[in-house]
């Protein structure tokens, strides 16, 4: 697979946030602007998700549980320790990587299906000790009443609005974050391991470790999007941090395009879009989803980024022939 389809340079970057930064003033109304949140969110978690598939060639399916991690710390430090929003998120991402260093210690004991096999089994433990410790995380009823992003600088970002730019500035650093590390030693690094751990060691790469700090910049993405979640809808409960969203995020990524950089982002505003335009057809949106996956697969498998990568190929392709034809 051709990891190299659609790149946005850093100006083609710039272009498409200063867009998005015009949405609020356009004042297109609170539905609006609330697809465009829940947009960033989620493709906050798919970064994190691709982070480990598409570079480094593993699959968590633990992955929404330390979404869920991020959030419910962001929600418990600022509902019950009432702490600022501005101090309870980076702590929410701190404790989200932690938690994956604790997961890498013993999966990477693991490989391949295996490796996945038993994320999902702590994906799934994740899911019920949240659900499980009334006294923390309110059990059942879940936690509600998560005090929204408190005035920083004399700006009040508990209003929807002024919101949007806090998960637009919080996606803008995932992507930086994510595209720095692509370019870096250690993201080559993580793509050799991709191609085989064993080569990879005879290069001289410790794999065992890249995997670790691999697993924590994925798991600290995913408690970014979290507290983000937590302070925007403030209220969570145990489902958002089930297999289900991991595999909705899964189906994002897939759709966009795995290992690429602009692949997340536009897999999940795809499919987010399409779910909010057939909520009416809510029993029937997998009718549709199911064969749109399968035609992705069979003709784009590399996702909506890779259709760029061969629209590349074919005008190369042509403009060798002219100049062949030419000379």
């Amino acid at each position: 697979m051709n990891r190299a389809a659609f790149k946005p340079g850093p100006w083609g970057w710039l272009v498409i946030f200063a867009l998005a930064a015009l949405l609020p003033l356009l004042k297109p109304g609170g539905y609006v602007l609330d697809i465009g949140i829940n947009i960033m969110i989620w493709a906050m978690l798919a970064y994190g998700l691709n982070v480990m598939l598409g570079y480094s060639g593993l699959l968590s399916l633990a992955h929404a549980g330390f979404f869920g991690i991020g959030a419910y710390a962001v929600g418990i430090l600022t509902l019950k320790a009432h702490w600022s929003f501005w101090l309870a998120l980076p702590a929410g991402v701190l404790i989200s990587a932690l938690g994956g260093l604790l997961l890498g210690l013993v999966a990477f004991r693991t490989r391949g299906d295996a490796f996945a096999i038993f994320t999902l089994g702590v994906g799934v433990i994740l899911q019920l000790v949240i659900n499980k410790w009334d006294a923390l995380t309110g059990g059942n009823e879940g936690l509600n009443g998560v005090p929204p992003a408190t005035s920083l600088l004399g700006i009040d970002f508990s209003k929807g609005a002024n919101f949007y730019y806090v998960a637009l500035a919080a996606l803008a650093l995932t992507v930086l974050v994510v595209a720095r590390t692509r370019g870096s030693v250690f993201g080559r690094s993580l793509v050799a391991i991709r191609g085989g751990e064993d080569l990879a060691r005879s290069a001289g790469i410790d794999v065992y470790t890249h995997k670790l700090r691999a697993l924590m910049l994925s798991t600290a993405i995913a408690g970014l999007a979290g507290g983000v979640y937590a302070a925007y809808v403030g209220f969570l409960g145990s489902s958002v941090t089930g297999p289900v969203t991991t595999f909705t995020v899964l189906l994002y990524l897939l759709v966009g395009g795995v290992g690429t950089l602009a692949g997340p982002l536009l897999g999940t505003a795809l499919m987010y879009g399409l779910t909010q335009s057939l909520k009416g057809l809510q029993d029937y949106q997998y009718i549709v989803f199911g064969p749109l996956l399968v035609l992705l697969v069979m003709f784009v498998p590399q996702g909506l980024a890779g259709l760029w990568d061969r629209a590349q190929a074919r005008r190369v392709a042509a403009r060798t022939e002219r100049t062949v034809d030419h000379a």
